[in-house]
């Protein structure tokens, strides 16, 4: 990579940050992208909510389409990890490999990192369908199965209750205290089964997934939706001083700028409708305002 700055440095290499390169690339604009190669996307076994794709496509077939277009458009990657950003004159200077680099903008594409329940073959489950985390993205394709969603009440809730949308036999697992009396109405009058869980460990049985309670009781489900939380992967921004909510997205302005000039938050780092059509939109305005904000360019 060239010594001279970048116009514009991209910290993550899912939907949201390639889709930015691709348009900053095509604004002739000199751009980088490092990637820990954590991408949350990249675990998606298939997704229908892409537009174009009728039978879905994978998360990784995804990020290995759009990692085309970025070869075909000379666009640096870096397999790295950064470590630090800072202000400098040029506006800022990341650390990865051990090397300062120097950026006029930073688009902050980190995504997050769920909290899995306990279930210690939970990778291939998600592989194979059985573990998933997105209701909004795949309820669809669970209609009618019985459904697991595994919690904290005040987490789980929601998703058992749209969950309920598609099936009949949705059975909440809630692994914390039994803390709100309206939820626990709420689900009863929708018809969700409510268990309290704390010890719950989850296994693979048969086609399905298996709840281990700590009573020695089992309970079978044929998908589970964990929803434990994650950790928004902001830590970059926030030691610069740019606002955040209290679970740690990026708060940002239409224009997807954080409160740090020249800092843009994108996808799952600003928001908790974790969709990758938010991404590629959150992705797009960012790059046109990106591209607007820097020197003209002239052929």
């Amino acid at each position: 990579m060239t010594s001279a700055p970048l116009d514009c440095l991209i910290v993550g290499g899912g939907p949201a940050g390639l889709m930015a390169a691709i348009y900053l690339a095509r604004f002739r604009r000199s751009v980088c992208v490092v990637d820990a190669g954590a991408s949350r996307a990249a675990l998606i076994p298939r997704s229908h909510n892409v537009p174009g794709f009728v039978h879905g496509l994978s998360g990784s077939e995804l990020i290995a389409r759009m990692s085309a277009q970025l070869d075909e458009l000379a666009v640096t990657r870096v397999d790295a990890e950064v470590t630090a950003l800072q202000r400098h004159a040029h506006g800022f200077e990341a650390s990865w490999n051990g090397r300062a680099h120097q950026a006029g903008t930073v688009v902050l594409a980190c995504g997050i990192v769920d909290t899995h329940p306990p279930f210690v073959e939970w990778r291939a489950a998600v592989a194979d369908g059985l573990l998933r985390y997105c209701p909004v993205c795949d309820a669809f394709e669970a209609a009618g199965r019985r459904t697991g969603v595994v919690g904290p009440l005040h987490r789980a809730a929601g998703k058992a209750l749209f969950l309920r949308g598609y099936s009949r036999d949705v059975t909440l697992l809630a692994t914390g205290p039994n803390d709100g009396k309206a939820a626990t109405s709420e689900l009863c009058e929708a018809g969700v089964k409510f268990v309290f869980a704390p010890d719950l460990h989850l296994r693979r049985r048969d086609n399905g997934v298996e709840a281990a309670f700590a009573d020695g009781r089992t309970a079978q489900f044929d998908i589970v939706y964990p929803a434990m939380g994650a950790e928004v992967r902001s830590q970059l921004a926030m030691v610069l001083g740019a606002e955040h909510t209290a679970e740690g997205y990026l708060k940002v302005d239409d224009h997807q700028r954080t409160s740090i000039d020249g800092l843009y938050g994108i996808g799952d780092i600003v928001i908790d409708l974790h969709q990758i059509s938010v991404a590629f939109g959150h992705a797009a305005i960012a790059a046109c305002t990106i591209h607007n904000s820097l020197p003209r360019l002239l052929a």
